[in-house]
């Protein structure tokens, strides 16, 4: 099995056309998770720009890291918004989870049919996926 479908990396690059059709929606501004390679937006924390240690703005688009980091991210972008920029999130559905619980269920949560294929990867992902939207008060 591919090292981008196991537990080897918690880097999954957004696929082009689902962050295409959410961009059409929502104009984003800020990728606040990204590697240069797989930047979404021209605005992007690298993890060298630790984007959990920045101040976001905006419309912003985050696929965080899945590992057990997930409830980190999930948590700033959460507070985040409550600072008035909006945040929407492709995260896998794991609602049985904590950081689901905690975070998940404050945004708008729109669960995708069938399974995304990562990063242009040859099969698709073992775990369904969700887009969570966390909608700032001044956006």
């Amino acid at each position: 099995m591919s090292v981008h479908f196991s537990s080897k990396t918690d880097q999954w690059s957004t696929p082009q056309d689902l962050f295409d059709s959410y961009d059409k929606l929502w104009g984003f501004e800020l990728d606040v998770c990204a590697l240069p390679s797989n930047a979404k937006c021209k605005r992007y924390f690298t993890p060298e720009d630790d984007g959990l240690a920045q101040q976001w703005s905006g419309v912003c688009w985050m696929n965080p890291p899945y590992g057990r980091e997930i409830k980190k991210w999930m948590k700033k972008a959460y507070e985040e918004s409550k600072r008035g920029c909006t945040v929407v999130c492709l995260v896998p559905s794991r609602t049985d989870t904590a950081w689901w619980h905690d975070y998940a269920m404050r945004g708008q949560v729109i669960f995708l049919r069938g399974r995304l294929k990562f990063g242009g990867a040859k099969n698709s992902a073992p775990f369904p996926s969700a887009i969570v939207i966390f909608k700032g008060d001044n956006s």
